[in-house]
């Protein structure tokens, strides 16, 4: 669902936004994740999982120890809240993830650091 979240949030920001979809975690494309931090100097990095101990904290910890130099902004992290579980009922889980509006938001608060 983070793709979909972050390309319709790019909508907003048009050519301002490239998406990189880290299809595996293990193997970790990190070259990639390296390349596009040094292109544009701002990452958002975006999961549907509670970010608390995630593997998008660690991530962004790891963009900003090797790419410190290259970064015009703190890397910025986006993900579920931090509940025990995912609520069963639709509107209770539309609040708890993220989603294309919450995205939208903090991409547009990235931008304008």
């Amino acid at each position: 669902m983070g793709v979909h979240w972050a390309r319709a949030a790019s909508r907003d920001f048009p050519g301002q936004v490239e998406i990189l979809d880290l299809r595996t975690l293990n193997p970790l494309d990190f070259e990639a994740v390296t390349e596009a931090t040094r292109r544009h100097g701002k990452v958002l990095v975006l999961t549907e999982e509670p970010l608390m101990n995630s593997f998008a904290e660690s991530l962004a910890g790891r963009i900003q120890r090797h790419c410190f130099e290259a970064l015009d902004a703190p890397v910025f992290t986006l993900g579920a809240a931090n509940l025990p579980a995912i609520a069963l009922n639709v509107e209770l889980e539309r609040q708890m993830l993220p989603s294309a509006a919450k995205v939208s938001v903090v991409l547009g608060e990235l931008l304008e650091y």
